[in-house]
């Protein structure tokens, strides 16, 4: 199907990708339109598995998930909603998916082991697992190293404990070593998918961390010679 003849949806989707691609195609933090495209097509394959899901707001809400973080916007926990719906509105979209989209945004992130993140839509929970999805297993592990670089941060320092942050504001003022990361929140992923799909998932990807900080750890200490 050309997009001429495409539906109304279609057209947002792939204008939405097109924008966002060009936006977060050099990125270097981890957060890049590759991050990107892999949260949106997982997403599209979990909400295929749940016939409640509206695909669109699944889609548009794995689109824009990244378009503002409050991690590169001083903390700003509205600067990817407003953006989010500023494109919307733009591409002149139905008002009440503009709210949903905004929602999965100002919801989606972790905020702490100590605080609860419950999406309070299904299309949220799914755009929510492909995200964290994306953080775990081999593809988890660079880019958490990739966004310590980005940030100037220590690989590892073993007097620096990993903390459990009770509070968003605590998290988000965390500058601790990369694999203190780890321990803090990567670890605590597989536990807080949403889905069933995404739980098997982050079984086999949660595994393959536990092995890469044994290894990490033994030739830190260079316990492996």
């Amino acid at each position: 199907m050309s997009l001429s003849s495409a539906s109304p949806d279609l057209l947002l989707i792939s204008r939405t990708a097109d924008f966002i691609r060009e936006k977060f195609l050099h990125e270097g933090s981890g957060h890049d339109w590759e991050h990107i495209r892999r949260v949106w097509q997982v997403a599209r394959r979990l909400a295929a598995q749940t016939p409640e899901a509206n695909m669109l707001v699944t889609e548009l809400g794995a689109l824009l998930h990244d378009v503002a973080d409050w991690k590169f916007h001083d903390g700003d926990e509205e600067a990817g909603p407003r953006a989010a719906r500023a494109w919307l509105t733009s591409q002149h979209a139905d008002p009440a998916v503009m709210d949903r989209v905004e929602a999965i945004i100002r919801e989606i992130s972790f905020k702490g082991l100590g605080v609860p993140t419950p999406m309070s839509s299904v299309e949220g929970a799914l755009v929510q697992d492909a995200d964290r999805l994306d953080a775990i297993g081999a593809i988890g592990v660079a880019r958490a190293f990739a966004y310590g670089g980005h940030k100037n941060r220590q690989l590892h320092d073993p007097a620096v404990p990993p903390v459990s942050h009770d509070t968003f504001e605590s998290y988000k003022q965390n500058t601790a070593p990369t694999v203190n990361h780890f321990y803090e929140k990567l670890l605590h992923l597989r536990e807080r998918m949403n889905t069933p799909a995404a739980r098997r998932v982050a079984e086999e990807r949660h595994a393959y961390m536990e092995q890469f900080l044994g290894q990490f750890l033994r030739e830190w200490e260079g316990e492996d010679v």
